[in-house]
């Protein structure tokens, strides 16, 4: 019997299980999570908490100290550097154990043993938790009515009127502007039309002249081979 043993020995010898508890802390402390029986994690949260207990205040006795357990520089630097500014501000309860179920081969119950502050998925809802939320809803409204609903001095209110009726008066002034524009075009293009038109009508009468003295001729000459024509035909008539 082992009435009043604490000391879960896993099966093994001093030297065994001593190797074999250094060697899970430094996984779990460069992995960030392992998975393990639930004997072997039971015993592991036993022998690495108060080494990362130690770790919070950084100096060269906690760093030999550390080292003696883990015999690795590179696992005890990642400790120092990493894991325990994120520790800092928790008094104990680094690490979690979930249960996974039952291993196939000897029914032996497993479980994932990871460490607490680096569990993105709850430190995210821890987050979400603790933000403020504001119970006022509705349509947005625009900074000028912002400003006239929470500022509501008669300087204030007059000062924004001005400004509308401004805005107002500039965007009017542009609109007369655009419309007096399309309204003297066609009147420019018009009088240009009666200034060119004299030089135009000189030309068009010259060309009808030519036009005409070329078809005098033309039906002239038409004429005189008609003449010249109808005796040959009474003769063959004859």
């Amino acid at each position: 019997m082992r009435h009043g043993k604490k000391v879960n020995h896993l099966s093994r010898k001093k030297g065994h299980r001593r190797n074999l508890l250094s060697n899970m802390a430094c996984s779990l402390i460069e992995h960030k999570r392992i998975n393990t029986t639930l004997a072997k994690a039971k015993a592991l949260r036993v022998y690495v908490e108060p080494l990362l207990t130690k770790s919070k205040k950084d100096s060269t006795h906690s760093r030999r100290t550390v080292f003696s357990y883990l015999q690795d520089k590179e696992i005890v630097a990642e400790l120092f550097r990493e894991v325990a500014p994120k520790i800092a501000t928790r008094n104990g309860g680094y690490t979690r154990i979930i249960r996974t179920g039952y291993r196939l081969g000897d029914n032996a119950e497993m479980c994932m043993i990871e460490l607490v502050d680096f569990n993105e998925i709850y430190t995210k809802e821890a987050k979400t938790k603790t933000t403020r939320r504001s119970r006022r809803g509705g349509k947005k409204t625009s900074s000028a009515e912002h400003v006239v609903t929470e500022e509501t001095t008669p300087e204030v209110t007059e000062a924004v009127v001005e400004d509308a009726v401004e805005v107002s008066a500039t965007e009017a002034t542009e609109a007369v502007v655009k419309d007096a524009v399309e309204v003297t075009a066609p009147e420019t293009t018009e009088d240009e039309v009666e200034e060119t038109s004299p030089e135009a009508t000189k030309d068009v009468v010259e060309d009808e002249d030519a036009v005409d003295e070329t078809s005098a001729e033309t039906t002239s000459e038409e004429d005189s081979k008609e003449d010249d024509n109808a005796p040959e035909d009474d003769k063959k008539e004859a």
